[in-house]
This record gives structure tokens, C-alpha cells and sequence, in this order.
């Protein structure tokens, strides 16, 4: 049985790991993974004007829109670093990408050959995974890479040489199995306990929301009825907790509004619920506790209280029976009030009373996009004063999503990053979503 190249190996592979389609610029070094592509069923090359805008599209929008991997690459010199800004904003987004990194010929590698760049070393720092990888150690280099990205949910990058991606594989040419999905952090019950013996004694707690809480929208829910407290969130945790949420009280940070800070200094214990929020002065630095399912992120923003290691669902569904209920609403009904009168006096000022301003306010037309755009649509957002404008405006409703450069803070991310969400759903006129995450694709019409 002939064995497959190293290029169509790697192609079969990321297929079966759920990728169906990778982005980047066709030519020259990279030419075998083309090829392989064109001739593998079920995944599509989709050519990008920049490679730039590739790693964007694979990294800040379909890894973080679909929750599979995401495949992107760059040709031997430029065409390799240019994926760097978007492999950042991924690395930082937790967004599980491979990056293939095509390279000079094998022969010529530490010679100062043309276009000769050293990946494995250029994407060390933004990625979990970054090696170069021979012909000898296929498919299990590649089974290592793609688990890694999935795993640890990051960037790992594969560095090929392109006379090595035309040679064949050294292994089978069926590749291992993989695990597509990670598995969620179950937290300790020592861990648990404290949390629970920490909220018992704290009169007043309030909830503050990342993007860890996605999937866990009645879950926290649940958590903020039966305590009675109000609920914030950072910017990441807009989509999952705003919508359909009667404890609401806004954000808080440099796009903040409404109660948000209020009550996250004035309760006895804020609970940090999946979120890496990075701004310390924001934070009231005493009396916390803190649910993350990456260890690294407990407790390096603020001092905790208690500390719980553990997926935020999990982690709720095992201390919601430890917990009494609460019937006092003065806390929540307070910080409610403050929020309903922030809204009217920050918020609803840009848009009820500037109809017809001339300039249109940014807030108006914000405003207006979020009446008009659909219910399962995706917005994709430039940083600078339009994370702003998506922060108070945007509606989510647990079928949008908002997809931006909110972590790594890359300028002009929110056209190539829109490229992703259109090569989902082929044809669509503004097509805002992945049928295969159960969304509405648009009208081609």
C-alpha cells in the first residue's frame, strides 16, 4: 500500500480532527499542502488576500465561532509571519488553531537562505505547540500538535519544510484517533466546601462574568436566584450572561457602565465566575473568590478568599445544594435601581435624543445595526471606541456573537476576522452563523 506524503497526511488529519477548510495564501512552499487539499474530500482551501487576514479568520472567528479547530497557513518567509498578529490575538482568545508554517527547503535550513526565518522559533511565544516536524515523525508529531491546540485550547504551530511535505509519511497512513473535545474540569469538593462556607457567611455576594461562563448561562442564573445577587460581567462574558438575565447590572473596566463597579466593591464576597479580567483597579482587591477552569488564572489579578480550580457549570451544579436561599433583596434591588438609572442617563441619552443630530452619532447608527441585524447574526469588532459602542449597544440573546480582538487589542481585526463566518456558510449574503452549530444561516438574496 503506497504510503501518503507528509502533506496529505497532514490534510486527512486536521479533516478528521473537524477542521473543513483552511486559510491561507496558495503558492511556492506550501504548494504540497494546496495540492493534498484539492484532492482530500471534505475540507476546502479558502485563499485570503493576506495571510495576516487568514490567521484572523481561522483564529479570532471560526475556532471561537464554530468551538472546533481551526486550521490557517503561511508560505516560507513573509508569508509565515505575517500569521503572527492573528496567531496572537488566538494564543490569547483560547481558540484551538493549527498553524502550518511552511519553510525553506530542509537542505538549506541554518544556511541564511532566502526567506529563511526560524518559525519554530518566531511563534514560541504565542503558541502552546511549536516544532518542526519531519517526514520520520508523522502521524504522531501531528496527532501531538493538533491535541495540544484542542487540549489547551491555543495555537500550535507545525513548522514544515516544503520538499519535506511532498516526501512520504514515516507512518501509517491511517493517523491515530483523536479527542476533538476537551473534557470539562471537575472541581475538587474541598474546593467546593470553602467556596460554599464563604458564601454562607457573606451578608451580600455578587457574580462577576467571563467567557468561561459560556454554556452555563441557567446555571449562573440559578447560582445568582438562590443568593439573591446582582450579576456583571467583562466584555468576554457579554454574549453568554447579559441576555435573559434579571440580575444584570452592566460591566465594569474601561467599557463599563451601569452598576457594575458599585456592586462589585460593595459586596461582602465577589465571586469571579471564568473570567481573566485584567484590570486590577477595577477589582476591589479583598474579599473574593474566584471559578476558572485554567489554574493560571486563579488569583493573579486579585488575592482570593478561596480559590476553585474547575469548568463554572460544574463547578455550580455541585454548590448550588450547599447553599440556602436567600429572601433578602434590598443588596439586589439597590444595584438594580443604580443600573436602570445609568442606563437612562449614559446609554438610551445617545439614542433616544440624537435622532437627528447631524453628524449621526456612532452610538445611533450601534443602535440601529442592533435592531436591525438578525438573531443569530455575528458582529465582528475593530478595537478602539467600537468595542465601546459594541459593549452598550449589542444585544446578545444566547444565539449572536460577537467576535473581537478583546484580549490581544489588534488594530483593523474586524474584516478578516469577518471572512470566517462568510466561508461557514457559502453563498450567504451576510452570513451569520455555522450550520453546523445549529444557527440560521442568511438569505443569498
Amino acid at each position: 500500500m503506497t504510503q501518503p506524503t507528509v502533506a496529505e497526511q497532514l490534510v486527512t488529519m486536521v479533516r478528521d480532527a473537524g477542521a473543513r477548510r483552511i486559510y491561507g495564501v496558495a503558492g511556492d512552499s506550501l504548494n504540497p499542502v494546496v495540492d493534498a487539499v484539492r484532492r482530500t474530500d471534505g475540507i476546502d482551501w479558502v485563499h485570503v488576500s493576506h495571510e495576516e487576514g487568514g490567521a484572523f479568520a481561522a483564529a479570532a472567528a471560526e475556532a471561537q465561532v464554530t468551538g472546533r479547530l481551526a486550521v490557517c497557513a503561511g508560505s516560507a518567509g513573509p508569508g509565515n509571519t505575517h500569521l503572527l498578529q492573528g496567531l496572537y490575538d488566538a494564543q490569547r482568545s483560547g481558540a484551538p488553531v493549527l498553524a502550518i508554517a511552511s519553510d525553506v527547503p530542509s537542505t538549506e535550513v541554518g544556511t541564511g537562505f532566502f526567506q529563511e526565518t526560524h518559525p519554530e522559533r518566531v511563534f514560541q511565544n504565542c503558541s502552546v505547540w511549536c516544532e518542526l516536524v519531519t517526514p520520520p515523525q508523522m502521524p504522531h508529531a501531528l496527532r501531538a500538535a493538533i491535541q495540544a491546540a484542542i487540549g489547551r485550547r491555543g495555537v500550535s504551530v507545525v513548522v514544515l519544510p516544503g520538499d519535506l511535505a511532498a516526501q512520504e509519511s514515516g507512518g501509517p497512513a491511517q493517523g491515530p484517533a483523536l479527542a476533538v473535545e476537551p473534557s470539562p474540569v471537575e472541581p475538587a469538593a474541598e474546593q467546593v466546601d470553602a467556596l460554599a462556607a464563604a458564601i454562607e457567611a457573606a451578608r451580600t455576594v455578587t457574580l462577576f462574568c467571563g467567557s468561561g461562563c459560556r454554556g452555563a448561562h441557567d446555571r449562573v442564573m440559578a447560582l445568582a436566584g438562590r443568593l439573591l445577587a446582582p450579576v456583571g460581567h467583562a466584555l468576554g462574558g457579554k454574549e453568554w450572561i447579559q441576555y435573559d438575565n434579571p440580575y444584570d447590572v452592566g460591566m465594569s473596566g474601561l467599557l463599563g457602565y451601569g452598576a457594575a463597579h458599585k456592586a462589585t466593591h460593595e459586596a461582602d464576597l465577589l465571586l469571579l465566575l471564568g473570567t481573566d479580567f485584567p484590570y486590577r483597579d477595577f477589582l476591589p482587591q479583598r474579599n473574593t473568590a474566584q471559578v476558572d477552569a485554567h489554574p493560571g488564572h486563579l488569583g493573579r489579578r486579585t488575592p482570593l478568599q478561596v480559590a476553585v480550580h474547575g469548568d463554572v457549570g460544574r463547578t455550580i451544579d455541585a454548590l448550588l445544594p450547599l447553599l440556602a436561599r436567600r429572601s433578602d433583596r434590598t443588596f439586589l434591588d439597590s444595584m438594580l435601581r443604580l443600573h436602570a438609572e445609568s442606563l437612562e442617563r449614559v446609554v438610551d441619552a445617545y439614542t433616544s435624543r440624537v435622532e437627528k443630530m447631524r453628524p449621526i452619532r456612532p452610538e445611533y447608527v450601534a443602535a440601529q445595526l442592533d435592531d436591525l441585524a438578525a438573531d443569530d447574526a455575528v458582529f465582528t469588532v475593530d478595537t478602539g471606541m467600537n468595542n465601546v459602542w459594541a459593549a452598550r449597544y449589542l444585544t446578545p440573546n444566547g444565539r449572536r456573537r460577537v467576535i473581537g480582538s478583546f484580549t490581544h487589542g489588534s488594530m483593523a481585526n474586524a474584516l478578516p476576522t469577518r471572512s470566517a463566518p462568510s466561508s461557514l456558510c457559502p453563498g450567504a449574503r451576510c452570513c451569520p452563523c455555522p450550520g453546523t452549530a445549529g444557527w440560521r444561516c442568511c438569505s443569498a438574496s
